[in-house]
């Protein structure tokens, strides 16, 4: 199924993409909602105040709490006693939250985040890049990446669907690019409150901390059992491989949007060269794609929505009969010079029938711009790869020489 937008004019609001996150939130009904607010993620527990204020989210605690670290913490014992709980952070946010992610997957609590991609210090820089969250691939969190800010509200519903189902129980990270999704104004259709009921049923947790049925939630494991923790934790993404797509589906038999579950496909069909990227950067590439189709060049592009799990099987269907991949990364791995989905995409070719380069490229570091030129850029170099088959190192794609 391609994408699908099957928008309602009439229902249609223009509104600034926190308040699409912080609505979505709500029609959602969460129990408990923790708030630390930073930069660029501060409007979207702002409005989630003020709709709490307003009476308009029932049943529901809003914590207020003095860092991250502890609205992360705060969320362990609400969902351990069964509540649904949501919050948001972004960049050293995410990184002061660090040790409690693990131990949020670790205890299966299918906590959801809003991560409103930023750069991470030093040097301070408050723009849009995808190292915050890329850093935190590891922790045992589900990550979905979204284009637009239509997507990362429906994204929400999803992102509860798929965390809370019995056969995952995973915390998931929603990714939305800061500033240039966060506070951008568009034209959205809101969630509605009663097909989000449809579609997402109230959170029946199995297991609650009750003193009625007293159980243990993170207890001690020594070395004869931990290893099984973590190989369980590990089924659970494998599960969540098909219910992304099963969720992505049920989303558009309610509301008639579908964005691809774990991948999506642009102009792949006769594609020599597929770029692959995360995030907002993919309307660019669109575009830049669109003028170079028009020269007859052979260029397609794989949007990948869910980095974690990494769509294995999904990503070699789709470049199997290409010359070149070229993901595009906007973080860097340092001391490997090269980002992190261009990583795991050849690992993911690596010793199959697929053959070709991968040349990767990391570009938009910091929130510097993304050109349509950058993107053609990118294409000629790639194309000389395809030529040669001879794959290279990863590149900068918009290094200032004249600074080093």
């Amino acid at each position: 199924m391609t994408v699908i937008r099957d928008l309602d004019k009439d229902k249609m609001v223009v509104a600034e993409g926190s308040y699409t996150v912080a609505s979505a939130v709500k029609a959602c009904k969460p129990n408990v909602i923790s708030a630390y607010p930073i930069t660029p993620q501060t409007h979207i527990v702002e409005d989630l105040s003020q709709f709490m204020a307003d009476g308009e989210i029932p049943n529901c605690e809003y914590i207020n709490v003095e860092s991250e670290f502890s609205a992360l913490s705060a969320l362990v014992g609400s969902s351990a006693a069964g509540a649904r709980c949501y919050s948001a952070t972004t960049s050293q946010g995410l990184e002061l939250m660090h040790e409690v992610l693990f131990n949020v997957s670790g205890m299966r609590l299918p906590v959801v985040m809003t991560i409103v991609n930023r750069a991470v210090s030093a040097p301070i820089n408050i723009w849009n890049d995808h190292q915050d969250s890329i850093s935190q691939r590891d922790t045992g969190w589900i990550q979905l990446y979204a284009e637009d800010t239509q997507e990362i509200s429906d994204m929400t519903a999803q992102a509860f669907k798929i965390a809370e189902d019995k056969d995952i129980l995973l915390p998931a990270m929603t990714c939305m690019d800061g500033f240039i999704l966060s506070h951008v104004h568009e034209p959205v259709e809101l969630l509605e409150s009663d097909l989000v009921d449809e579609y997402l049923p109230s959170y029946e947790p199995e297991y609650v901390l009750d003193p009625k049925n007293p159980m243990s939630f993170g207890a001690f494991a020594d070395p004869e059992s931990y290893t099984e923790f973590r190989y369980l934790q590990q089924q659970s993404m494998d599960n969540a491989v098909k219910k992304i797509e099963d969720a992505a589906t049920e989303f558009y038999d309610i509301f008639g949007r579908y964005y691809g579950g774990l991948i999506d496909e642009y102009e792949t069909e006769d594609a020599e060269i597929i770029i692959m990227a995360m995030g907002s950067v993919i309307g660019t590439i669109k575009d830049a794609i669109d003028k170079l189709r028009d020269k007859g060049e052979k260029v397609g592009l794989l949007k990948i929505r869910s980095f974690r799990p990494f769509p294995v099987e999904a990503i070699r269907k789709a470049v199997k009969d290409a010359k070149v991949v070229v993901p595009i990364d906007k973080n860097i791995s340092l001391g490997l010079n090269e980002g992190a989905l261009c990583t795991e995409t050849k690992a993911c070719l690596y010793n199959t029938s697929i053959n070709m380069p991968v040349v990767g490229f990391m570009i938009g570091h910091g929130g510097r711009d993304i050109r349509i030129s950058t993107i053609e850029s990118i294409v000629e170099q790639a194309k000389k790869v395809a030529d040669s088959g001879i794959e290279v190192e990863s590149q900068y794609a918009d290094l200032k020489e004249e600074m080093l």
